[in-house]
């Protein structure tokens, strides 16, 4: 069906798909930006601030830590606050401040480090540090106090002392205040070990009512693939060129302008699911163990969990995860063959192979065309990849290489203001 201005999806969902993605990077810290937001909620409820008001918050707080994973894995959150905490505060801001959907939250992530320090937090060099920072700033050092071996209602006196302990220095006397109203109900800390725990935020903020245009979702995933691609330099261009690889791909393939459209979200999100995996094997360069190929092969399918929880991404999760699978059904995960594979994966999957081949990468140059094609019809040839969808890019093959250089770039050069 056509969308045109009509309303895709919404945010909360893409939220917390990316939220989940974010949490897949490092198990230690699983669930850490939903029980930040969980906590950040409460507080400001009992501080009474507006429902608009605690829908920024809960949205910041799903994704305060969204600039970490750009600067490492194995970021210790439970560390004493240092430099690369503020750093990583001020890279998920900039990723977020030029969003029409997102750049009210922007600030909110920027000062979510800031110190109270006696007032003087209210400004960071000249700037008004915003009150919702600092309760995500409280929330955050909350959230990394329970131990996992301890019964959480066991737990309650040791956080009462820490929060207390740390008022007016770390954190604004109000917050701790209206926390230690709310910190003796055992059902605010057995909700925050509940699965699955952001459900327990009530339904007054009405999230899910945010909706957002095809339009805004494509705007909204393209923010979404740096988080992905920055990760590494080793594919910090990668699903931009997937994507406009896919979209002329689509395009020539007499792809409507919406489902266009779709196949870019598709390919900005396609490989979300390499969050999941570890860096020394994203950026090795030389070959593979038997157990890292098992794990690299995990990623599609969750890209494919992590879209299909997304309301109006039913289509859009199967182009997206499907680009390793093969016709003839020695791909991964699913093993699917031949009609099981639509149109749509048939072009994420030569969009993604011929991205990967001709971008640059630092330890590489990317093939040249006859290299290129050479990769790709031999993959036909053995009824991987489709034979119809090779011979589209190889007859349009100057516009298309000309559209994947000039977004490789436009993503470089985004890469390099943003880090």
């Amino acid at each position: 069906m056509p969308y045109g201005n009509q309303y895709f999806s919404n945010l909360y969902d893409l939220v917390v798909c990316i939220t989940k993605a974010i949490d897949l990077v490092n198990p230690k810290v699983t669930n850490h930006h939903q029980q930040v937001a969980y906590l950040s909620y409460n507080i400001a409820d009992a501080m009474q601030l507006t429902i608009e008001q605690k829908r920024s918050l809960v949205i910041a707080a799903l994704l305060h830590d969204v600039g970490a994973i750009a600067l490492q894995d194995n970021l210790d959150f439970n560390e004493e606050e240092h430099i690369e905490l503020n750093a990583h505060a001020f890279l998920g801001a900039r990723l977020f401040e030029e969003s029409p959907i997102l750049d009210k939250i922007a600030n909110i992530i920027k000062y979510h480090h800031v110190s109270w320090n006696y007032g003087e937090g209210k400004l960071y060099h000249g700037e008004i540090v915003p009150m919702l920072s600092h309760i995500i700033h409280f929330a955050d050092r909350i959230a990394i106090l329970p131990d996992r071996n301890v019964y959480i209602l066991s737990q309650i006196k040791t956080i009462k002392e820490y929060a207390k302990s740390g008022m007016n220095t770390s954190f604004a006397p109000e917050i701790v205040e209206a926390f230690l109203k709310i910190c003796e109900k055992e059902a605010l800390w057995l909700d925050y070990i509940y699965q699955p725990m952001i459900s327990m935020v009530p339904n007054d903020l009405s999230l899910e009512s945010i909706k957002l245009t095809l339009d805004e979702v494509v705007g909204l995933t393209k923010i979404f693939s740096q988080i992905i691609d920055f990760r590494s330099p080793f594919t910090a261009m990668h699903s931009a060129g997937v994507a406009a690889v896919g979209l002329k791909l689509a395009e020539l393939s007499g792809f409507s302008e919406d489902e266009c459209k779709m196949m870019n979200i598709a390919a900005n999100l396609h490989d979300i699911g390499k969050l999941a995996i570890p860096r020394e094997i994203l950026e090795k360069q030389g070959k593979l163990t038997a157990e890292e190929y098992d794990i690299i092969r995990s990623h599609s399918f969750y890209t494919y969990r992590l879209l299909k929880s997304v309301k109006g991404f039913e289509t859009i999760a199967q182009w997206a995860a499907y680009h390793h699978e093969k016709l003839n059904g020695s791909g991964y995960p699913f093993h699917l063959k031949g009609n099981s594979l639509s149109l749509g994966a048939r072009i994420m999957a030569v969009a993604d192979i011929y991205a990967a081949i001709s971008e640059d990468r630092p330890y590489r140059k990317g093939m040249p065309k006859d290299r290129a094609i050479a990769v790709l019809q031999g993959m036909a040839n053995n009824e991987g990849i489709s034979q119809e969808i090779c011979n589209l890019l190889m007859d349009n093959y100057e516009c298309i290489e000309k559209a994947r250089a000039e977004s490789a770039e436009n993503s470089a050069y985004n890469y390099s203001k943003i880090l």
